[in-house]
């Protein structure tokens, strides 16, 4: 059988399994933990931080379950956008879809902002005469630089990946093996008094702002199944590469922080203004291998972070994509480069956005951002695919699955009740920031639009709801041809 042949551009099934994976563990470490640990320890006040990211592990597999299952099922490009668009379609038309992707556009560039600003920030470590004005040009000198790379083949990226990854791996085990060749347990259980009172309501509000931290570090998880169109035998690859990732970055993220706890005493990293806050890793370099090895170790920690933004904003990219292709979204959207097959207008958006998110972060901080983009993802993305699961279930029995979800439905449980949480607590973690009014005021402002376009369009609520055709079904009929025809 040969291949589906076509005279216009498409995106074309070219990663397998160890590329996903890859391209997931790239995204997910970048240089969060990196910043993050510290945020972690104030957000407890002490080394049982070490919870946080034992939560937010298993909040990320749980939640990740979902995403191997539908995205197994529905290999396509944009990820949510195509799980909200069959799971919701016969009851609210184009509304779901089109609020995700409403949503997207404002919290994927958020999280890029952030590597950007930890970017930024570990720069400073090599020059400390770095002022806020450079800096700023820095970051988005970076970001510029990054979609110029994305600007070409998708194959070409996906060897660049690998490279990267390997550069993430070999630094995250430098850091490692630095620690624990300097390691003083005595610092990683010195606990405060009552660290682990759980009748004292300051615990649990240290618990979710150490679990927000922790979840936002293992985002990434589900940068395979937005690029679903793009990976060779989605099926299996799509689930494979959300559960190695996320099991993966558990055992780099417990040891990373245990081991730095080794060397850097926690007290240190409560001042903001410290090298202990602002540059942990290469402070624990220094004081393990010397100046010139933190110097290197800060390079290679900026590489990894470079690789996270790259993988970030090429996963993004294509999440506009899908949506205007089935004309949910603007037009200009479903364009693909006409050589090189990428989503020209996506790649602009979610660069010029995320500059937009870096210097919002600049004027604020970090944690503020981490706060705001988890509110606005918690509420359409988070719950509607728990939503989704169910929904398809019941009214698609017969949908090809070749993942089903482990211990259904126990992980939609524990998803829904972790996010549901966060969400909740987010406006007491961000004080002044209200990230849940704010989150509401973004659906709000994009259900308005979504009722001009539908009205303009005579379509559900002011039409009949659109009978569309299948397109989950016609992307496996076109994976099966191609994978026959290899």
């Amino acid at each position: 059988m040969a291949s589906i042949p076509t005279n216009s551009p498409q995106l074309r099934r070219r990663i397998g399994s160890f590329q996903a994976t890859a391209l997931n563990m790239s995204q997910m470490v970048g240089i969060g933990p990196f910043i993050t640990i510290p945020a972690m320890i104030v957000a407890f006040g002490g080394p049982q931080a070490v919870v946080g990211w034992i939560a937010g592990a298993v909040l990320a597999l749980a939640d990740g379950l979902i995403w191997a299952e539908l995205g197994a099922a529905m290999p396509g490009s944009g990820g949510t956008y195509v799980y909200l668009r069959e799971a919701f379609k016969y009851r609210t038309g184009r509304l779901m879809p089109f609020l995700f992707v409403w949503s997207a556009v404002l919290f994927i560039p958020l999280v890029m902002s952030t590597g950007v600003i930890g970017f930024v920030q570990y720069l400073g470590f090599l020059a400390p005469d770095l002022d806020g004005t450079a800096g700023t040009f820095i970051g988005l000198g970076l970001i510029a630089l990054i979609v110029a790379v994305l600007w070409r083949r998708i194959e070409s990226l996906g060897k660049l990946t690998v490279v990267l990854w390997a550069v993430m791996i070999l630094t995250v085990l430098t850091v490692i093996i630095a620690c624990f060749t300097h390691f003083n347990g005595g610092q990683v259980v010195d606990f405060p008094a009552g660290a682990f009172d759980i009748t004292s309501g300051g615990f649990w509000v240290a618990f979710v702002a150490g679990l927000t931290i922790g979840i936002y570090d293992y985002l990434g998880y589900n940068t395979s199944a937005y690029m679903g169109a793009e990976m060779k035998n989605a099926g299996r690859t799509i689930p494979r590469s959300v559960v190695f990732s996320v099991l993966g970055i558990m055992v780099i993220y417990l040891l990373t922080q245990i081991g730095v706890l080794g060397v850097v005493k926690w007290q240190e990293m409560l001042s903001t203004d410290s090298l202990a806050y602002t540059s942990v890793v290469s402070l624990v370099l220094q004081r393990t291998w010397g100046a010139a090895a933190a110097n290197v170790v800060t390079v290679f920690i900026l590489v990894t972070a470079f690789a996270s933004l790259m993988v970030g904003l090429l996963a993004g990219s294509r999440v506009p994509y899908d949506a205007a292709r089935d004309g949910v979204f603007f037009r200009v959207f479903a364009k693909l480069h006409p050589r090189k097959e990428f989503p020209v207008a996506g790649l602009v958006t979610m660069g010029l956005m995320t500059a937009a998110g870096f210097l919002i972060g600049r004027a604020t901080n970090i944690g503020a951002l981490i706060q705001l983009l988890t509110a606005v993802m918690v509420l359409v993305q988070a719950i509607g695919q728990v939503v989704a699961v169910v929904a398809l279930r019941r009214r698609r029995p017969d949908m090809k699955r070749p993942y089903k979800m482990w211990l259904y439905p126990a992980p939609l449980a524990v998803a829904g009740i972790g996010w549901l949480v966060i969400y909740l607590y987010s406006d007491i973690n961000a004080p002044g920031l209200h990230p849940m009014e704010l989150s509401l005021a973004w659906v709000a402002a994009g259900v308005a639009c979504f009722l001009v376009w539908a009205k303009r369009e005579k379509t559900w609520p002011f039409g009949p709801l659109p009978v569309e055709r299948n397109e989950v079904d016609e992307e496996i009929a076109v994976e099966a041809a191609e994978e026959v025809h290899v």
